[in-house]
Order: C-alpha cells, then structure tokens, then sequence
C-alpha cells in the first residue's frame, strides 16, 4: 500500500519574477501616491487659507476629493471592460506615465512659486482619471501573475506593498516638504518613474478571452450584475463604503496638524502614516497567518473598533483639554497628549480599517471569474473611491458646518451605527466563516456569465 504523500505548500509569490516586479512597481507608486495627496491637501488648505477662515479653507480641501471621484465614477462603466479587454500592462504603463507628467508638472509649478488653486484642482482630476484605469488593472493583473494556491498570500504581500507605500509615502511627503517642496516634488516624480520602469520588467501574462457572444454595454453591467446577485459580496463592499465614507478623517488631517494639534507640515506626515503603519502591521500577520475562520464576524468586529479609533482621535484634543493633561513624557521626552491620543487612534483605525480590505479583497479575488475580474474589480474600485475621495468631500463639507472635531466625532459614530445595521440586513455575512465558496451564496449563471 502507498504512503499518501503531502500536498507540497504553495509557491511563494516572491519567487516569482513577474509578481516581484509587479510588487516592486505597486510600492514605488502607492508610496509617490500617498505622498502627492498629503502635499496637495496641506497646499490646497494652506492656499485657501490665505484669503478663507478655517470652515471656508475645510471645504475646499474636501473638494478635492470630490474632483477625483467624479472621473472616476464617469469612467468605471468604462474601464472595468477595458481592464478585460486590453493587455492590462500596459493600461497600468500608461496610466503611470500619466502621474509622471502630472507630478513633475505639479512640481515646477510649485518652483516658480505660480502655484494656485486651479493647478492643483486640475491635477487632482488628472489623478481621478488616472487611478479609474489603473485601478481595476492593477488588482485584476495580480491573479494572473501567481498561481491560485498562491494567491491569499499574494494578496496580503500585495497589501503590504500599498499599506507599506501609505505608511512612507505621507511620512516622505510631509518631512521633505518640510525640508523644501522641489525636493518633495522630486522624488515624488522619481518613484513615479521607477513604478513605470517596473512594470516593464513583467513579461507576457495571461489575457482573459474576448466574449464576442456579448455586446459591450451587457458585458459591462455583468459586473454590477454580479455584485448585486452576490451578497456576501455586496455585504462586504457596501459595508466598507459606507463606514468609510462617514468615518474617513483623512482629508482634515491637514486642519488637525495646523489648527488643532499644532504639529506643522512635519507632524501631518506622522498623523498621515499612522493609519498605514497599522494597516501594514496587519497586513504583515495576515501574510504569515491567513485568516482562515469566522471572517464575517471579524470583519463586523473590525469596522466597529474602527468607528470607536476614528471617534477617539476627533475628541481627543477636546478631552485633554477638557482634563488638563496637555503634556506627558515618553521616553525622557515631552510629548503633547492630545497628539500622541490621536497618533494611537489612528494607528489602531489602520488595523481594524486592513481587516474590512482583507475579506473584501479575498472575497472578490477568489469567487470572481478571470474573465469579469477586471469588471468587478472596477465596480469595487468605485465603491472604494465613493469611500475615499467622496468622503473626502462629505468630510469637508460637515467640517463647514460642524467644525472638523464634531465632523469626525458624528463620522466616528455613523461608522459603528452602520456596522450594526449592516449585520441585521445582512446574515450571510455573520455567518461567513471562510472564504470559501460554500461559505458564498450560490448564483446561478445569469446572461451566459460563469458563477464561480
């Protein structure tokens, strides 16, 4: 009789050539990302400053969000197909370029000391334009990149290439502009390039076939078609959109660094990591020890903590001063309470916040089949944006009317108000406990579309 021999483990994704340059190419560029987005946000406020009072200056800065979702969300009935139907290297080449100009463009305009409000808004259209196509690409391309066993790990490493960038990319934007905003401009543009270089280190990949029995306007709505039949997946998505849309302080940071914690440029950049350095060290454990059981009442759990770290950092500030203890000592040296307060909640937002990515990307990468992953990555990437930048503007706008401590005070409550209305509406993702597909409710095959 024969021994039954043992399932050899799963080739790691870095050892594969292809998925380190893909991986390598991320990095640079979520990093140069992160980066632009502090720069543009503390100039957009500082700007608007000059001539507006702190409410005015707030709205303003949400706007630009606002101008980057917008393209975004003209194009994803658009670029979703294209991810599926064009060699997705070279969408994600040409994107990148794109940022390169864009960044470069930016940077001379800040040298020669003309840079105004419209620049920066037309830049951060450029950058909506650019992140609709590279978006779906990018996390459609991942998958094709690594084999299937191989592909949880790949996806937390490739969280960790983003939560990694969004940890050094705000801390390099802030520091060096500090330092002179060419220098920061500078190496903004340089990883830009190195992103571009990188991507064209990856061979040939696998392209989905062209479904030539469909026409192009029902092949594009099969992915919100998808979506919409799958609700563990819809749960997840929707979730996830909303929290973050509600409880996304990001864009205030630069009002909380300048007119609250009174920290400077140098102190955004810590604010502005504090988020990525828990969402990395999250992501990092996940890349050892993939989440394997309970997801669906993790994730819950994980979005409620969320709202809590999100409150937390609006109110401290108020609470410090409220108790009197405005200084403590950390090592020998004094450190403002209220900063170090919110540093910790922001930290602690990051981890919960990488949990809710985990299952949402785990979910949408595993049950999706290759030939729509490009659509529904699109339709996953506007939810996320809908969460990012139009929070950005609904955050400035309640920051208009509330303030921007009562803005992320009421977004740090909505978030966990959602949360437990999302697990009443929706039992399946309760009683989610892996991310296989048994655990997924079943679709039956709908317009010729294949159901994992």
């Amino acid at each position: 009789m024969t021994a039954p021999t043992d399932t050899p483990p799963p080739l790691h994704p870095l050892r594969i050539g292809n998925f380190r340059a893909y991986w390598l190419s991320r990095f640079a560029g979520t990093i140069a990302i992160s980066a632009q987005a502090i720069i543009i946000g503390w100039q957009v406020y500082g700007i608007a400053r000059q001539t507006m009072d702190i409410r005015e200056a707030a709205f303003m800065l949400g706007m630009i969000g606002l101008v980057q979702f917008v393209p975004l969300f003209l194009l994803t009935p658009v670029v979703g197909l294209v991810a599926d139907s064009i060699d997705r290297r070279w969408i994600v080449r040409a994107t990148t370029g794109l940022l390169v100009v864009n960044a470069a463009t930016l940077g001379l305009f800040t040298w020669a000391g003309a840079l105004t409000l419209p620049h920066l808004f037309f830049a951060a259209v450029l950058i909506g334009i650019a992140r609709a196509f590279s978006g779906p690409a990018y996390s459609a391309l991942a998958p094709n990149l690594v084999p299937k066993e191989s592909l949880p790990t790949a996806i937390a490493i490739s969280s960790i290439a983003w939560q990694f960038g969004t940890i050094a990319g705000p801390s390099i934007g802030g520091l060096l502009y500090a330092i002179h905003p060419d220098v920061a401009y500078g190496v903004i543009s340089a990883l830009l390039a190195l992103a571009l270089a990188t991507m064209f280190l990856i061979g040939k990949v696998p392209q989905p076939p062209a479904q030539k029995d469909r026409k192009p306007l029902q092949r594009i709505l099969d992915g919100f078609s998808y979506v919409r039949r799958n609700r563990l997946v819809l749960a997840t998505i929707t979730l996830d959109l909303f929290a973050v849309l509600l409880a996304g302080a990001t864009a205030l940071l630069p009002i909380y660094a300048r007119d609250i914690l009174h920290v400077g440029a140098s102190g955004l950049g810590f604010l502005a990591a504090g988020m990525g350095i828990g969402a990395a060290s999250t992501a990092i454990w996940f890349s050892f020890r993939p989440m394997k059981t309970n997801v669906g009442v993790k994730m819950l759990t994980s979005v409620v903590v969320f709202g809590l770290a999100i409150l937390t950092f609006g109110i401290a500030t108020r609470v410090t001063d409220a108790l009197g203890i405005t200084r403590l000592t950390v090592a020998g040296l004094p450190v403002a309470t209220d900063f170090a307060i919110s540093l910790i909640a922001l930290i602690v937002a990051g981890g919960a916040d990488m949990v809710s990515v985990y299952v949402r990307t785990s979910l949408i990468q595993l049950h999706t089949p290759d030939a729509m992953r490009g659509r529904v990555s699109a339709v996953s990437q506007l939810t996320i944006s809908a969460s990012n930048e139009l929070g950005e503007a609904e955050s400035g706008l309640m920051a208009s009317l509330l303030g921007p401590v009562g803005a992320v005070a009421v977004g740090g409550v909505g978030a966990i108000a959602i949360t437990l209305l999302w697990a009443r509406l929706f039992p399946e993702l309760r009683r989610a406990r892996t991310f296989d597909p048994p655990d997924m409710i079943d679709t039956q095959p709908q317009h010729g579309v294949a159901q994992p």
